[in-house]
């Protein structure tokens, strides 16, 4: 390897890419270590799933701590989730085995042994997550300057699923606190396969620093191949509530109403029982299937490659396509090679079914939801099955990147978007929105290579009151000059004024979150003490409250809704009969039971954005049918056209359909959906508004910008 790149990196490094057999650095990776062991700035490196941008990354990193080696902690990587750090640190324990620098990763799977010989001497790299860190920031603030004072580089991973989120700006508020401890600023290095807008991702990397912030982007054109084929399936007896996907619609109500209705889907909101005919030159009961068939052409699918991952929007789906694909295996005297995985699903469990994709010359297959999205490393896989839309354009691309990537291999994709054989209520619910959006969300992609730029909110309170409070926690007692001084400042807060903070704290004094000390002081009030000692407090995200599931001594799972002894439920891919609940534990015993079962989870709607909607629209006005569609998903499109424009549906927003009932068609993402009903709602509610007097507003507001 003969790149300059190459020979700037410490001895021992070479040689681990030696041992690696890799033949040559990408150019990015390139760019990346000259730009890293270069003048100090911060740098955004954004390329596909699995290219090599943690190494891109840590490579030059680490040879500058092997050369100048620092008195604390030199580099702090942060991983959204404890999975991707426990296969990250795998990956540097081989790299740094001859340097000398050691190692630690820090969430709460790791041990408090590991832990405290860390705390008694923290050098070389520290792996955390966003909570871990809030924890020690809150907790440890006295061994903070000792462990981090010399602090050089902190690595953000999967920037992407961090910045638009409360849990994002939580990091950048937690690296500014880290910042006062050190006299010479350290450097951010965001890693991130999919951002919208790189220049936002670069502000929000930056925080309220000086350092420069650079981006290094891999120009690399990755080849992927596509398919999307279509089933319509009679209606399931057991409703489901999704993770991510779109939430139920409702019958239709009079607008009188209206008020009290909480909002639905941004792809329309019905307001009426129609009885409409079928068009277009197939009957939409011709393309009914059953279950047995859909799930037959899934196994066979994933039988005609290696490893296949397998993305379902909700745990719910995730675990009945598990049984199901089992199921098949076991009937036709198969290998069982199938393997569920999400966030209720133990620990060991999942690293179980990690490992099982890793093996090079086992064949495997996961269904998984968000989980296995981010960067963990599962080896070489050849398929990713899609079930219905994904929530974003940003996560398409980072499922589609899961394939492919090595030996020069094409990321292959494979759909399946379904719909329920039901008498619809309502013209909005024939219309195959789960489709729709699919193609709209690939098309994006794929013409316009365009992905979703993040939402950053002028005053995001919640947030403002958990610094509050952990800032106050750390330092047992604060002035209100010096608590406003130290929450202002962070970045995150730069649009809150001195006026707003004095309200927030004259309500949490109000409130007895915090008291005032007969010296001036605030201090945790005694409303607040159990709030803030609980280990949910370091979540700036809300906390569900789950229940461990449990086989003899072998911990399965996690649920979210209690069952009755005797009742049977679905998780990790296998029925489960409970024997006995501990209450007081929250313990559900269970052994493994034969037949069909539901499952105990809540789930909740997506946001989607508005130019997805947008796309949808266009998709339906056009004649085009992309080249990925199959046999069944070309005639349900041709349909939806037909009936779209034999109902009017993409020229007029509010549709009459009988008295005092409309379709709501807005086409707008699901904040301005969800504002839409919020205005209407508000605009309804005055005595002297009319239904024609709503209907105007309404009509109003649909034009508005």
């Amino acid at each position: 390897m003969s790149s300059k790149a190459f020979h700037q990196l410490a001895p021992f490094v070479q040689e681990f890419i030696y041992r690696q057999r890799w033949e040559t650095l990408r150019p990015f990776q390139s760019e990346a270590i000259t730009v890293i062991l270069g003048a100090p700035q911060h740098v955004l490196i954004c390329s596909a799933t699995a290219s090599g941008k943690t190494e891109a990354a840590l490579l030059p990193i680490i040879t500058k701590l092997h050369e100048d080696p620092p008195q604390s902690v030199g580099a702090l990587y942060i991983g959204p989730l404890k999975a991707l750090i426990n296969d990250q640190f795998l990956r540097l324990e081989d790299l740094l085995e001859d340097s000398g620098i050691p190692v630690q990763s820090w969430h709460g799977d790791v041990s408090q042994s590991q832990k405290t010989r860390f705390l008694r001497r923290g050098r070389g790299i520290l792996q955390i997550t966003p909570e871990s860190l809030e924890a020690m920031l809150m907790r440890r603030h006295i061994d903070l300057r000792r462990l981090f004072g010399d602090l050089r580089f902190v690595v953000i991973d999967e920037a992407h699923a961090l910045l638009a989120s409360d849990r994002g700006r939580q990091v950048i508020c937690q690296l500014e606190r880290l910042a006062r401890l050190n006299p010479q600023p350290f450097r951010r290095i965001g890693l991130s396969a999919t951002v919208g807008e790189p220049e936002l991702a670069m502000r929000w990397l930056k925080g309220n620093t000086t350092l420069p912030t650079c981006l290094i982007e891999s120009s690399s054109r990755s080849r992927f191949e596509l398919a999307l084929e279509y089933f319509r399936l009679p209606k399931s007896e057991q409703e489901e509530e999704s993770d991510q996907s779109q939430p139920p619609d409702e019958v239709g109500r009079p607008l009188s109403e209206f008020a009290s209705r909480k909002p639905l889907s941004p792809h329309g909101d019905a307001l009426t029982l129609p009885h409409h005919e079928e068009g277009g030159n197939i009957a939409l009961s011709q393309l009914t299937t059953d279950p047995a068939v859909y799930y037959e052409h899934m196994h066979a699918l994933t039988r005609s490659a290696a490893k296949t991952l397998i993305f379902a929007n909700s745990r719910n789906e995730v675990e009945a396509i598990g049984l199901a694909l089992r199921n098949i295996s076991e009937r036709e005297k198969l290998p069982d090679t199938y393997h569920v995985h999400h966030g209720n699903i133990s620990a060991a469990l999942r690293e179980g079914t990690e490992d099982a994709m890793r093996k090079p010359d086992a064949p495997a297959c996961v269904a998984a939801t968000v989980t296995l999205e981010l960067g963990i490393d599962l080896g070489q896989l050849d398929q990713v099955i899609q079930v219905n839309a994904t929530h974003s354009v940003s996560s398409f691309v980072q499922r589609l990147g899961r394939s492919g990537r090595r030996g020069g291999k094409p990321a292959r994709m494979f759909f399946y978007c379904t719909e329920e054989d039901d008498d619809p209520a309502h013209i909005g619910a024939e219309m195959p929105w789960n489709l729709l959006q699919t193609i709209a969300i690939i098309q994006l992609y794929v013409e316009e290579k365009w992905i979703e730029p993040p939402l950053i909110p002028r005053l995001p309170t919640n947030l403002l009151y958990h610094q509050t409070m952990s800032i106050v926690y750390a330092h047992t007692e604060l002035k209100p000059p010096q608590l406003a001084q130290r929450v202002l400042s962070l970045s995150p807060f730069a649009q809150v004024s001195p006026d707003h903070f004095r309200a927030l704290l004259r309500h949490l004094l109000e409130i007895d979150h915090l008291q005032l000390a007969e010296n001036g002081g605030l201090i945790i009030g005694y409303s607040a003490e159990k709030l803030v000692n609980n280990y949910r407090f370091f979540a700036v995200f809300p906390d569900k409250i789950e229940y461990r599931v449990r086989e003899k001594t072998r911990e399965i799972g996690t649920i979210q809704m209690l069952p009755e002894v005797d009742d049977s439920f679905l998780l990790a891919g296998r029925v489960w009969r409970v024997l006995h609940i501990n209450y007081e534990q929250g313990i559900v015993e269970v052994e493994l039971a034969q037949g069909i079962a539901g499952n105990l989870w809540k789930g909740e709607g997506p946001d989607i954005h508005s130019r997805v909607l947008q796309r949808m629209r266009q998709l339906l006005q056009s004649d085009d049918e992309p080249i990925y569609l199959k046999e069944r998903a070309k005639p349900r499109l041709r349909l939806a056209r037909a009936t779209a424009q034999r109902a009017d549906l993409l020229d007029n927003a509010l549709l009459p359909l009988a008295n005092e009932r409309f379709l709501l068609l807005p086409w707008c993402g699901s904040r301005q959906f969800v504002t839409l009903m919020e205005l209407l709602r508000e605009s309804y509610a005055c005595d002297y508004l009319d239904v024609p007097g709503a209907l105007a507003c309404l009509r109003g507001l649909l034009d508005m910008d």
